[in-house]
């Protein structure tokens, strides 16, 4: 059992996904403060000093030990704005690594030498021509 674990772990590609996955990890906490904390708040600014993160609709207000029941859609834009932010980039990843690959040549193959009979039917094909 060992060895057959050893051996799925040692293929490239799951190697490959796991280094995937960890650099998409950080790469989502790297978006996710760009739009907490570099875009939502010019967003704000712009739109009337709104903090997003605060946007709720409160649905039934705390009362006592019982916590207020509210729909955070500020919260649901931030995320949004982060989806969008990520698709773009992984977008313009994507056209950067089509465009470092080179595209392949398409040469034609060259023509086969033609068989005995091959030549043997095309010098009957041009006698028969002639005559």
């Amino acid at each position: 059992m060992f060895k057959e674990f050893k051996e799925f772990i040692s293929r490239g590609n799951v190697m490959d996904l796991a280094v995937g996955v960890i650099i998409g990890a950080a790469f989502g906490k790297i978006v996710t403060s760009l739009v907490d904390d570099i875009i939502m708040p010019i967003i704000g600014i712009i739109l009337g000093k709104i903090d997003f993160s605060n946007l709720k609709l409160v649905i039934t207000p705390a009362n006592g030990s019982t916590p207020e029941a509210a729909v955070k859609y500020g919260l649901f834009i931030q995320n949004v704005v982060n989806f969008f932010i990520m698709a773009f980039v992984i977008f313009l990843m994507v056209k950067f690594v089509n465009k470092l690959r080179k595209p392949a040549t398409t040469e034609k193959p060259a023509e086969p030498e033609p068989t005995k009979e091959e030549v043997l039917l095309s010098e009957i094909r041009d006698i028969l021509k002639n005559k």
